[in-house]
């Protein structure tokens, strides 16, 4: 390996999570103006004094704009960790092979007296270890996506009432605020959007094709070929 692989290999061998992490916090950056003065607008029509933009950026009404929108991203994630288990498209490079439903077996999971030297050390276990890292993907999705909701649910509270009180009516309480049409709209908008965005790549992604990109078939791969890479 050249000197200039060696130097570059981090951000090489790192630069999808990177590329990703770099622009989520550009675009939280650009969500944090947007949504501040969006804010102080609403202030300003209620006849109130604006808010400054480090206050905003601790207040209920920024953290549940952004926490409405993770929950949603965890709760997609889990679902389709756990559901591809078990559900198929013939096709789609997103979807196991039709015939490889459910947990497959150890020899091809490489689990216990079937791990390989360079396997993680819990793969080779044949306890509760393996029982939990064999599922630690889907149950870090999820509880995710409940701590993140739980998070939603709370700043919203705390954003609901000061709504409430900004107009001289009562504040409700964690429970109340669960019943409320702004809770659930606020979480079925986000919901149905990632389960659509879904849906559509693994559909698209029978018929249609990128050159290079392994959410992709390659491009001469018949439309039936599935569980298939580029």
């Amino acid at each position: 390996m050249t000197e200039d692989r060696r130097r570059g290999g981090f951000w090489r061998d790192n630069s999808l999570t990177l590329a990703f992490g770099g622009a989520f916090l550009v675009t939280l950056a650009f969500q944090a103006v947007a949504g501040h003065a969006e804010f102080n607008e609403q202030l300003t029509v209620d006849g109130l004094q604006p808010l400054g933009f480090a206050d905003y950026l601790t207040s209920s009404d920024f953290a549940v704009d952004v926490t409405e929108n993770w929950q949603s991203e965890f709760l997609q994630f889990f679902l389709y960790i756990f559901g591809t288990v078990w559900l198929v498209q013939r096709g789609s490079p997103e979807s196991k092979k039709v015939h490889k439903t459910g947990p497959e077996s150890d020899q091809e999971q490489r689990m216990g007296d079937h791990a390989r030297t360079d396997s993680p050390r819990w793969a080779g276990t044949k306890d509760w270890r393996q029982n939990l890292y064999s599922r630690s993907l889907g149950i870090v999705m999820g509880a995710l996506f409940v701590l993140s909701w739980l998070a939603q649910s709370i700043t919203g509270t705390a954003a609901y009432n000061g709504q409430q009180l900004r107009q001289l009516q009562d504040p409700v309480s964690w429970a109340g605020y669960l019943g409320t049409p702004d809770f659930w709209n606020r979480t079925l908008q986000n919901w149905q959007s990632e389960l659509l965005a879904v849906a559509a790549m693994v559909v698209l992604s029978i018929y249609l094709r990128q050159r290079g990109s392994p959410e992709s078939k390659p491009v001469g791969a018949p439309h039936t070929s599935t569980g298939v890479e580029g």
